[in-house]
C-alpha cells in the first residue's frame, strides 16, 4: 500500500480534479459518504430530476423517488388546531363562546360561556386548551381573570388564575407550552408582556416589555417567535411597529419592522412560517380591510396580501396552519357577525366564511382540537 502525503491537489487545466477511478476515503467510496441532492424551488415540474431530488411548488414540498414525485407530509405545529372559537367581545357585553370547523365554511355554532362577560380580552392556545385573558365589562375598570376551554369538550368555560394586572385590548400568542399577553390597557396603555404555562392553572408571570406603550394591537406566532404589530398608544397614535419576543426566553420585545399602514383594532393569525395582519382603524381614521403578512423567521416590514370581504376594526382572528380566520368587528358603532377566510400561503383577497351565532367586535379568538 501506497501513502501519500500533501497540502492541495489541482487540475492543471485549471478546473476542479477528476479522480477517474473514483475516491476512497478509509476505504469507503466518497460518493456514499457525501450525499448530494438537488433542490427546486419553482412552480413548474422539474423535468430530469435525480433519485432524491427535492422539489418546492410555492404549496408542497415533494421528492423524487424511484420514478415520482412524492408530497412530503408536514405536521402543523401542535398549538393549531381544526376547531376555532371566538370568545366575548361587545354588542353589548358578551360571555359568548362559539366554534367553527377552520376547513369548513359555514356559519359559528355556539360552545358555552366565558365565566365573566367582557370585551377586548387575548387568547391563546396550545392546541388542546384555549385560554382568555382580561377584558372589562363597565367604561372603568379592566379585568385580571384568564378563563380556560377544553377545544374537544363544548361547555362553558373555567376560571385558570389572574393576570399580573388587570387589562383590556392585550393580544395573545403561544407555543406548544407557553402562552404569552403583551400590551393593553387599564387605567393607562401598557407594554406589559406576560406568560402563563397553559397545561397548568395558575397566575401569569411578567415576560418581559414590548418597545412601546400600546393597546388593540395583534398577535401571532409560529411557536419559536411571537409577534405583536399595530395598535394606538396612550395619546390615540397609531402604530405601525411589529415586535418580536422568543417565546421561550423571557425578556423584552425587539422591533421586527413595520405593518404596510399604521392601524389599531387589526388581529393577527399565522400559517406557521407566515404571520398575517388583517383590519383595523388607520392613521387618517378610516376603517380598513387591509390583510398583510410577514416571514416570522425573517424580521422586516410587512407585504400586502389583500383585502377582507368588510372593512372593519376590533375583529378576532385564529388559524388551522393552513386557513386563516377573522371574526365580527366594528365600523364607527356598528357591529358585524362576518367570518372571512384566506388560505396563508397564497396571497389574495379573503372570501366569506359564514357568521357568528352574536354580531359583536372586541372579541378574541384561538383553535385547537
Amino acid at each position: 500500500m501506497s501513502t501519500f502525503n500533501t497540502t492541495n491537489i489541482e487540475s492543471t487545466s485549471g478546473g476542479a480534479p477528476n479522480f477517474s477511478q473514483g475516491l476512497t476515503v478509509g476505504g469507503t467510496d466518497i460518493t456514499t459518504l457525501v450525499t448530494m441532492t438537488e433542490f427546486y424551488d419553482q412552480a413548474a415540474e422539474p423535468g430530469t430530476p435525480a433519485n432524491g431530488a427535492v422539489w418546492w411548488d410555492g404549496t408542497d414540498m415533494r421528492q423524487y423517488v424511484g420514478d415520482q414525485w412524492l408530497t412530503c407530509s408536514v405536521s402543523p405545529p401542535p398549538f393549531f388546531g381544526s376547531r376555532g372559537v371566538f370568545a366575548g367581545g361587545f354588542n353589548p357585553y358578551s360571555n359568548v363562546l362559539d366554534y367553527i370547523t377552520i376547513a369548513t365554511p359555514g356559519n359559528a355554532t355556539d360552545f358555552g360561556d366565558l365565566t365573566v362577560a367582557r370585551m377586548g380580552p387575548a387568547a391563546c392556545s396550545d392546541g388542546s386548551r384555549g385560554v382568555w385573558a382580561g377584558g372589562f365589562n363597565n367604561a372603568v375598570t379592566s379585568k385580571p381573570v384568564i378563563d380556560y376551554i377544553t377545544f374537544a369538550t363544548t361547555g362553558n368555560a373555567t376560571d385558570f388564575g389572574d393576570l399580573s394586572k388587570p387589562r383590556s385590548y392585550a393580544a395573545g400568542c403561544s407555543s406548544s407550552s407557553r402562552g404569552v399577553f403583551g400590551g393593553g390597557r387599564d387605567t393607562i396603555t401598557e407594554n406589559t408582556i406576560d406568560y402563563i404555562t397553559i397545561a397548568t392553572l395558575g397566575n401569569s408571570i411578567d415576560f418581559g416589555d414590548l418597545t412601546a406603550l400600546r393597546q388593540n394591537l395583534g398577535a401571532c406566532s409560529n411557536g419559536t417567535y411571537g409577534l405583536f404589530g399595530g395598535g394606538v398608544d396612550e395619546f390615540g397614535a397609531r402604530q405601525i411597529n411589529i415586535d418580536y419576543i422568543t417565546i421561550a426566553t423571557t425578556g423584552n420585545a425587539a422591533d421586527f419592522g413595520d405593518l404596510t399602514e399604521a392601524r389599531r383594532g387589526l388581529a393577527a393569525c399565522s400559517g406557521g412560517a407566515r404571520g398575517v395582519f388583517g383590519g383595523g382603524l388607520n392613521a387618517a381614521g378610516a376603517t380598513v380591510n387591509t390583510v398583510d403578512y410577514v416571514t416570522i423567521t425573517t424580521p422586516g416590514n410587512a407585504t400586502d396580501f389583500g383585502d377582507l370581504t368588510v372593512a372593519r376594526e376590533y375583529v378576532a382572528a385564529c388559524s388551522d396552519n393552513s386557513i386563516g380566520v377573522w371574526g365580527g368587528g366594528s365600523v364607527a358603532g356598528t357591529y358585524y357577525n362576518t367570518i372571512d377566510y384566506v388560505t396563508i400561503a397564497t396571497p389574495g383577497n379573503a372570501t366569506d366564511f359564514g357568521d357568528l351565532t352574536v354580531t359583536r367586535g372586541y372579541a378574541a379568538g384561538c383553535s385547537g382540537d
